[in-house]
């Protein structure tokens, strides 16, 4: 079965960007939450069950006609939100670095100009998501960096593309702080993006 890990800083650790209580009922009730029905889901699959998430969810669209469509419903939206949320945890760390360098940082520049090219890309996705899902930044299977948003809890690994980053832009999120005020939570998590844990795992898929 599969566990929440704890979240790897305090709550309050991401203010004044992102404030305490946000941080608790986002990971401890909603995280949690996707973590209850996922296990849920493969209580009678241990075949499913033995699997790390991030490969359960790569070979699920492949199984869309052969799993039971409720299961294979639980399975996209709540591992998709157990994966997706373990990696935001990751990713926003306080006091990490500001800026790539090395492989990602050239890649970076290749794909979009530069950081400012990259962070227009994203933060256009993340706004102009309609209703609930999230921005990403992946590697996509020509190895190649992309931009995109999904609906939901979408992964990018469901179309076999290995996610680097990606911005949380369901209203739970974000509401407490930034009401409607989305553009406002996308500028705060900029500020909170560790691009040494992202480069770490752009590097992981060279």
């Amino acid at each position: 079965m599969y566990t929440l890990a704890p979240l790897p800083y305090a709550y309050e650790a991401l203010e004044p960007h992102i404030d305490a209580t946000t941080m608790q009922l986002h990971h401890d009730k909603h995280h949690q939450a996707y973590l209850d029905k996922l296990n849920a889901a493969v209580e009678n699959h241990p075949e499913l069950a033995a699997l790390p998430i991030e490969a359960l969810l790569k070979q699920l669209p492949a199984q869309v006609q052969t799993l039971p469509a409720d299961i294979y419903a639980a399975l996209r939206n709540h591992g998709g939100g157990y994966a997706n949320h373990n990696l935001f945890w990751e990713i926003l760390t306080p006091g990490g670095a500001k800026e790539p360098n090395g492989e990602l940082a050239a890649a970076i520049a290749t794909a979009f100009g530069d950081m400012a090219g990259l962070k227009t890309k994203l933060v256009d996705a993340a706004t102009k998501q309609f209703g609930s899902g999230w921005a990403w930044l992946v590697v996509d299977e020509m190895g190649k960096l992309a931009v995109y948003s999904t609906p939901n809890q979408d992964s990018p690994l469901m179309q076999q593309h290995q996610p680097l980053l990606g911005i949380d832009v369901w209203e739970h999120a974000y509401y407490l702080k930034y009401q409607n005020r989305r553009p406002e939570y996308l500028e705060a998590v900029w500020q909170l993006l560790n691009w040494d844990v992202i480069a770490a795992r752009y590097l992981t898929t060279r």
